[in-house]
């Protein structure tokens, strides 16, 4: 999360990573009121809760599913380990490319990208809320876009995406967003392009144990710490990186209302990397089969604590912090404090999501480019969002 300053929410954010910062400084405008912090903060927090929550269910029923295309991509601890590295190598080259090439024509490429993938995410996202607005008697047309390569027994599909007219409904939806994201980068459009991709990162990335949770948090609670204090590489990135990589709610909304550009900013990195391994430890609740969501609700307090402490010490230090130093021992530790009050450790660590419920999941097999934000989302989940989707076929409990 930061604290920065922009004009219609394109300002400088820690997009390529996650972290808190100080903004612009008091003399290029008035400092925010208490009133309006709070209320920024207050709903950063907020919409940063909503995914995490709604996207931990969903991953449930996506796990549970036993249509291919609805299968979730599967982190395994080698990927894990590997995933701090191959991000901070993107995030050094995506500097040296903002330091070499014009900063305009590298973010017009980005903004062209991240408006179809954003509209993709999004579809996606508000298709089973859509379903209960269609009548009984809508005409749904089946459809299906398919492309081969080669023929007779060498064809090999290239594209094949069935949809139907509610998806084309809900596709029409998203395009108007992503229109008004591209034209005016309005933070109204930003968060929902943001919450959209937390929510599918959330649900569609699948950590398959704890110990790999440990491994990917512990890596990027490096990553973030080095990245924030060691260097200005992060900085830089995120000052020139206009995406929706971020969640913003502005300071002076109470004196500007729709059009203020004093924001305070959350990187999609604080709630993606933290929210999967909510997402797993509510999977674990449900293999113990007790009815109980304790480690669910034990980490999502935790990240609640985690957030709202990283806010605390920003604001006492009056300096640039990195999330991740205070979400991850939060996320961990108070789950494992109860799993060894509990005498269930041992389960805790044994527990294989892949072999519990996902027994055809597919290994992950290409990394995201850039850890925590939507560019860090794009390779894994494109596919996921290209592919054939019955979504009528899903249990009303994905939502």
């Amino acid at each position: 999360m930061e604290e920065a300053a922009a004009h219609n929410g394109s300002a400088a954010g820690t997009g390529t990573g996650t972290g808190v910062g100080a903004g612009s400084p008091a003399a290029a405008r008035p400092p925010a009121t208490p009133e309006g912090m709070a209320l920024a903060y207050g709903s950063l927090v907020l919409m940063a809760l909503l995914p995490i929550f709604f996207g931990a269910l969903r991953s449930v029923s996506c796990a549970k599913s036993k249509n291919s295309s609805e299968m979730p991509e599967t982190i395994t601890s080698r990927d894990a380990a590997r995933f701090p590295i191959v991000a901070s190598c993107t995030l050094l080259g995506l500097y040296l490319f903002f330091k070499i090439f014009s900063q305009e024509y590298i973010n017009l490429l980005l903004s062209m990208y991240f408006f179809v993938l954003g509209i993709l995410a999004l579809s996606h996202t508000i298709s089973p809320m859509m379903n209960r607005f269609f009548p009984a008697n809508f005409p749904n047309k089946q459809y299906q876009l398919l492309f081969t390569q080669g023929s007779g027994e060498s064809k090999e599909e290239i594209v094949n995406y069935e949809f139907d007219t509610k998806d084309l409904v809900c596709l029409a939806l998203s395009s108007v967003v992503g229109v008004w994201y591209l034209l005016r980068k309005h933070w109204i459009a930003n968060n929902l392009f943001g919450l959209a991709f937390s929510l599918n990162g959330v649900e569609l990335l699948h950590l398959n144990n704890v110990s790999t949770g440990c491994i990917l948090l512990g890596g990027l609670f490096i990553y973030d710490v080095f990245w924030v204090f060691g260097t200005n590489v992060m900085v830089t990135v995120a000052k020139s990186f206009e995406a929706p990589i971020k969640l913003v709610f502005p300071q002076d909304l109470l004196e500007k209302g729709l059009e203020a550009d004093n924001f305070a900013m959350l990187g999609l990195g604080d709630i993606v990397i933290p929210g999967i391994f909510i997402a797993l430890l509510l999977r674990f609740d449900i293999s113990l089969k007790k009815n109980t969501h304790t480690y669910f609700y034990t980490s999502f307090v935790a990240y609640i604590f985690g957030l709202g402490l990283t806010i605390f010490i920003m604001h006492i230090f009056k300096h640039a912090q990195p999330a991740l130093l205070y979400l991850v021992p939060a996320c961990i530790g108070f789950p494992l404090l109860v799993a060894l009050a509990k005498g269930e450790v041992t389960e805790m660590f044994s527990y294989e999501s892949s072999a519990e419920i996902l027994p055809h999941t597919p290994r992950l097999t290409h990394f995201p480019t850039v850890s925590g934000s939507p560019a860090s989302l794009a390779d894994s989940m494109q596919q996921k969002l290209s592919c054939p989707r019955r979504r009528r076929q899903q249990s009303p409990s994905a939502m």
